[in-house]
């Protein structure tokens, strides 16, 4: 399990179920667990600082590889 944090202000945005040891370009909707901190418009995923986190894609969310952080661990298939 990974906690997404905003690369800004630190706050804890979501819990995600990681598969692979790949990057984390895409955060799959039906693999997050729990939301902390997160608010959609106009296409885009934001945290309540005002950064924008991601971009949202329907099933997915394409993330900006500068805005997060993220802790935790990744699990092997």
């Amino acid at each position: 399990m990974l906690i997404i944090k905003c690369a800004a202000c630190r706050k804890k945005l979501w819990r995600y179920r990681k598969l692979g040891q790949g990057e984390l370009l895409r955060c799959h909707r039906d693999r997050i667990d729990k939301i902390w901190c997160k608010e959609e418009s106009d296409g885009k995923v934001w945290c309540r600082c005002g950064s924008a986190v991601g971009i949202d894609k329907g099933t997915f969310i394409k993330m900006n590889k500068n805005a997060f952080t993220y802790s935790g661990t990744k699990i092997n298939t």
